[in-house]
């Protein structure tokens, strides 16, 4: 084994969509830095420009984005149809800004997000006073038509950051008391920044709640690194067998479920210099080289708090001893692919054995040469996770669209290789 590879990866995408949206709520000039330049956070920074916020729509990972805030009400009605892409957190969340104004606005994405389930934050916001036209049963084209909403104390059937985030958003423009509770805690990104911005926000247990707003204060932050991200290249060292260190990574409880599996694992993780920033935790994560992995289960309450990472956890379980099971992540079918089908399929394709669950997948470890082609579905977590079994040196694996990872990781494929080389 060669010496330590050190590395950063990209600025959390949760939180580059929420601190653009507060920023363009704000009250003043907010200053980001770090923000993610991936085409999700594009999407969102096409559609604030839209409602009338002056904000680039291209920028890089090291660039300082300085943007005037119109207010907590002050966003224009657009002039067209607001265009997100492949961004379902675009979508729900700026649905919740969008029905707090009065004004109206329709919702557009690619095929794949006009597939995703927009009724869950359509019924929450409509309780509130909002008005919802789907083209067809669930999914966009939506059209929202805001106005002055009334209070909601809302009981959410999942654990839902994006709906959560919706109703909270949908509260803090329109002035209005709102209260979200959920059967286990989703991340949370949204109220975190609330707070820091001096909004009245309560977190218990189960539950948060925000009192009316008068006005929030400009935004001062640095984007921390990305754990999703920082996930695909741990998992890419511990199967080669390699040292890393990657700097300034988010390791808020909510977003980091993803590293206690890989403890159980088998994986050596140590968390230093941990600080706080901008109100979310921070660490340097150090990996050792680890002499195996092990299956394990998944499931229960963490799943909220690693739904992103379980295609990355599943393929590392394919290359571990023994079974791992995953169970509790329906919501996977309804992401940018159906997951589960599209893990299990492929991880038989390559000649892994997997089979699916209702909600979840096994996967029986033990896996050695891996070859094969992906359909990745133009899902980037499909994409990375089975770029990492493919940067194994043992493997032969071939995607059909490895350019699909922009959408959060812009320079993947370029990480993936400098992880591989000499440090």
């Amino acid at each position: 084994m060669s010496g330590v590879r050190r590395i950063t990866v990209p600025g959390d995408k949760s939180l580059s969509h929420r601190a653009l949206m507060f920023a363009a709520l704000a009250r003043g000039d907010s200053v980001l830095r770090g923000v993610l330049p991936s085409a999700d956070v594009r999407s969102t920074a096409g559609v604030l420009q839209a409602l009338g916020v002056d904000l680039p729509l291209q920028w890089g990972a090291d660039d300082t984005l300085r943007i005037t805030g119109l207010g907590r009400r002050g966003l224009r009605a657009p002039t067209g149809a607001l265009d997100c892409g492949n961004s379902g957190t675009t979508t729900r969340l700026i649905a919740g800004v969008v029905a707090g104004h009065p004004m109206r606005a329709t919702f557009i994405g690619d095929a794949s997000l006009s597939r995703r389930p927009m009724r869950r934050i359509a019924r929450p916001l409509s309780q509130m006073g909002a008005a919802f036209t789907f083209a067809a049963d669930d999914g966009l084209p939506m059209t929202v038509q805001g106005g002055d909403l009334g209070d909601i104390d809302w009981i959410s059937p999942t654990a839902s950051a994006q709906v959560k985030s919706a109703i909270l958003l949908a509260g803090l423009v329109s002035g209005c008391s709102v209260r979200v509770q959920e059967p286990t805690r989703s991340r949370d990104h949204t109220e975190r920044m609330l707070a820091a911005l001096g909004a009245p926000v309560i977190v218990t247990e189960d539950a948060v709640l925000l009192d009316p707003v008068d006005a929030l204060r400009p935004l001062d932050v640095d984007v921390p690194g990305d754990p999703s991200s920082a996930l695909f290249l741990i998992a890419s060292a511990v199967l080669r067998g390699i040292a890393l260190e990657i700097h300034n990574v988010g390791i808020n409880e909510t977003r980091s479920g993803a590293f206690p599996v890989l403890a159980r694992m088998g994986v050596q993780l140590v968390f230093a210099n941990v600080r706080e920033a901008g109100g979310e935790p921070v660490a340097d994560i150090h990996v050792a080289p680890s002499s195996g992995l092990r299956g394990t289960e998944i499931g229960g309450a963490e799943i909220p708090s690693l739904i992103d990472e379980i295609p990355m956890l599943a393929c590392l379980a394919a290359c571990a001893e023994g079974e791992t099971r995953i169970t509790g992540a329906s919501e996977l079918r309804v992401k940018e692919s159906d997951r589960i089908t599209a893990v299990v399929s492929n991880l038989r394709a390559i000649g892994a054995d997997a089979d699916e669950l209702p909600d979840g997948m096994v996967i029986r470890g033990g896996a050695r040469a891996l070859q094969g082609a992906i359909v990745t579905h133009a899902d980037h977590r499909i994409a990375m996770a089975f770029g990492v079994l493919g940067a194994r040196g043992d493997s032969a694996v071939q995607l059909d669209d490895p350019s699909c990872v922009d959408v959060s990781f812009p320079g993947f494929w370029e990480a993936l290789a400098r992880l591989g080389s000499a440090p």
